[in-house]
C-alpha cells in the first residue's frame, strides 16, 4: 500500500499531488494491477483533507484508466502499464530538490552541509 505524503507549501494541489503519486507508484512498481486503494472516505480521514479532493483524484484516474471502481467493493489499480518518462521523471526530481534546499537555507544550511549529508 502506498503512504500518501501531502505538501501544503509546493503549491501543488492535494488531489494532483495524490494522482502523481499513485502514477509514480505504479510505474516504480510498488502499487501492482488489482491493488485496491483505500476508499474515498478512509483515505479523506487519513490524509485530513476533503473528501471531495480524494474522489476527484480518483475520477480523473479512472477516465485515464489507471483505477478501476467497482461498485460495492472499492476502487483498483488498473492492468495499464504506466511509465514516467525521463523528462518528467527529471521535472519532478528538480523541483522536489529546490523544495528540499529552499527548506535547508532557510534554517542556514549551506549547499556543502547539504552535499555532505545527502553522502551519508
Amino acid at each position: 500500500m502506498i503512504d500518501f505524503k501531502l505538501d501544503p507549501k509546493t503549491g501543488t494541489p492535494f488531489y494532483r499531488q495524490i494522482i502523481d503519486q499513485i502514477k509514480f507508484g505504479i510505474a516504480a512498481g510498488n502499487l501492482k494491477a488489482g491493488e485496491q486503494l483505500p476508499t474515498v472516505r478512509a483515505l479523506a480521514v487519513e490524509l485530513k483533507i476533503n473528501l471531495n479532493t480524494i474522489a476527484k483524484a480518483y475520477k480523473e484516474l479512472e477516465i485515464q484508466r489507471v483505477l478501476e471502481t467497482q461498485q460495492g467493493t472499492g476502487t483498483f489499480i488498473s492492468e495499464i502499464k504506466i511509465q514516467i518518462s525521463d523528462k518528467e521523471k527529471k521535472s519532478k526530481l528538480k523541483e522536489i530538490c529546490n523544495e528540499f534546499t529552499a527548506i535547508a537555507f532557510s534554517y542556514g544550511f549551506s549547499i556543502d552541509d547539504i552535499i555532505k549529508q545527502l553522502k551519508k
